[in-house]
């Protein structure tokens, strides 16, 4: 198999919330898929802000990949990620740095200059409705000056932090963050499992302008995806429902928690509503290991990522433990 078979897998968590559970069981649901990503082998572990979202438990992402990684022993954990524009950069880099020192070498700062949330509860994080994004350029560079010790004597300092190295990711569903990550010699991650439209533009503006930096030679592009993996196409087309069901409701104005699976999406949503799901959802492989296992390879064939990343939201914890073991099973097996 040629060399990019090989390449590194991962899971993005955003501690989904399934009807009729609370916060704390998704807590312990991620802590379970934390611990079985890290015995089979995942390479990262992600989790990711988002705020007013009755389904979603992650919203103080710095505090869950700590409880996850004082639970687990060798995972390397980050965010995928932390919206800049809703915090203080010195926070965050206080936050991370703090995480860094506890568990070394094990944590990762992925940014994102997205809301995660909705107008009013962008007021609601103090977040200004115009002139944070324009300043995310100048907070990822305080950030990684920061980690890098660029500043021999600082004005101010990030305790702990200052010098910390802490991998520094921008993370993008569209040109903007390709073209800054590719200005300023980091990492991309690309948010396919939710826009995929512009993902080949994206890759190709990022490797196209990319300039080596002190932190990077050479570009690193991570393709982040949804899996929904069973033992037969029936069985996980069913499990898919839930987060079909989800992306409707959102685009309704509806909040709601993870629903369970129906046997018939068609009894749920319009022609319209599905066109547009489908779409949104459309780099996600479900199926049996074997449709997984062919449609990771068209994507690696596709896209060259560097990495891959897995997000698989499912209504039973059985069934999504299960579905990410399927899911690492089949990229072992494109190594044989």
């Amino acid at each position: 198999m040629p060399a990019q078979s090989v390449i590194p897998f991962s899971v993005l968590d955003l501690a989904p919330i399934p009807e009729g559970y609370a916060a704390a069981d998704a807590f312990r649901h991620s802590l379970d898929l934390a611990r079985l990503a890290e015995r089979l082998g995942y390479h990262r572990y992600w989790l990711a802000e988002h705020h007013n979202m009755t389904g979603i438990a992650s919203a103080a992402t710095s505090v869950l990949i700590g409880y996850l990684a004082a639970n687990t022993q060798t995972l390397h954990l980050g965010s995928g990620g932390v919206m800049l524009p809703n915090h203080s950069p010195l926070v965050i880099a206080e936050q991370f740095g703090t995480l860094n020192t506890l568990y070394p070498g094990r944590i990762d700062l992925g940014l994102g200059r997205a809301p995660g949330s909705d107008q009013r509860t962008m007021m609601a994080l103090r977040r200004h409705m115009s002139g944070d994004i324009d300043n995310f350029p100048r907070d990822v560079s305080e950030l990684v000056d920061w980690f890098d010790a660029r500043d021999s004597n600082p004005p101010v300092r990030p305790v702990p932090g200052y010098g910390a190295r802490i991998p520094v990711w921008l993370l993008g569903s569209s040109l903007y963050s390709a073209q800054l990550a590719a200005q300023m010699g980091l990492p991309f991650a690309f948010a396919s499992h939710f826009a995929p439209d512009m993902l080949f533009q994206a890759l190709h503006l990022y490797r196209s302008s990319f300039r080596p930096s002190e932190r990077l030679a050479k570009p690193y592009a991570m393709v982040c995806i949804n899996i929904i993996a069973a033992d037969n196409n029936r069985d996980a087309q069913f499990l898919f429902t839930s987060m079909q069901q989800a992306f409707v409701k959102l685009r309704r104005g509806e909040t709601g928690q993870l629903p369970p699976p129906i046997d018939n999406m068609d009894t749920f949503w319009s022609p319209a509503e599905q066109y547009g799901v489908d779409r949104a959802l459309g780099m996600s492989l479900v199926g049996d290991q074997a449709k997984i296992r062919h449609g990771l390879q068209s994507l690696l064939r596709e896209t060259a990522a560097d990495e891959i990343m897995v997000n698989g939201q499912i209504f039973d914890h059985d069934a999504r433990l299960y579905s990410f073991e399927l899911a690492k099973q089949v990229h072992e097996s494109l190594t044989d």
